[in-house]
């Protein structure tokens, strides 16, 4: 029996496409409401740490 390949890919692309459709509503579903200031000062905080610097200090330029 001949595999139909034309059948195959088309089946593979509409898995990854269902698989992007799953992975981006999950995605929309964990994302939070944050307020820009709240966001800033969260990336500020998490840089300082990656730089080793306390928290609360001001950022060197």
């Amino acid at each position: 029996m001949r595999i139909p390949w034309k059948y195959v890919g088309l089946a593979g692309v509409a898995g990854v496409a269902a698989t992007g459709a799953v992975v981006a509503r999950r995605r929309r579903a964990q994302r939070e409401d944050v307020a820009p200031d709240e966001l800033r000062a969260r990336l500020h905080e998490r840089l300082a740490e990656v730089r080793g610097e306390a928290v609360g200090e001001a950022p060197h330029a």
